[in-house]
């Protein structure tokens, strides 16, 4: 059989998690959505609304984990036949 070029597609079904958060972070991330509102003429949003853009713009702008994300990707590029 040929090899295509298009490889694995990647699992992008949403993953549902409930979490806990402390009352402190639930109260400042309902003062970010209303901040987030000001600034941008917009409704506010749920705490929960904020968590994911949140999580990834954390993780898309953490070096350290860019670097290790990339390692990882390197070893499972090598371990692909």
């Amino acid at each position: 059989m040929t090899k295509l070029k298009l490889g694995p597609l990647p699992d992008n079904k949403p993953v549902k998690l409930m979490v806990e958060l402390p009352a402190a972070v639930h109260r400042d991330l309902v003062v970010y959505a209303a901040a987030l509102a000001a600034e941008t003429g917009g409704a506010a949003v749920t705490p929960e609304k904020l968590i994911v853009p949140m999580l990834a713009r954390f993780m898309q702008t953490d070096r350290g984990f860019t670097k290790a994300r990339r390692v990882e990707q390197l070893k499972q590029n090598l371990t692909v036949p």
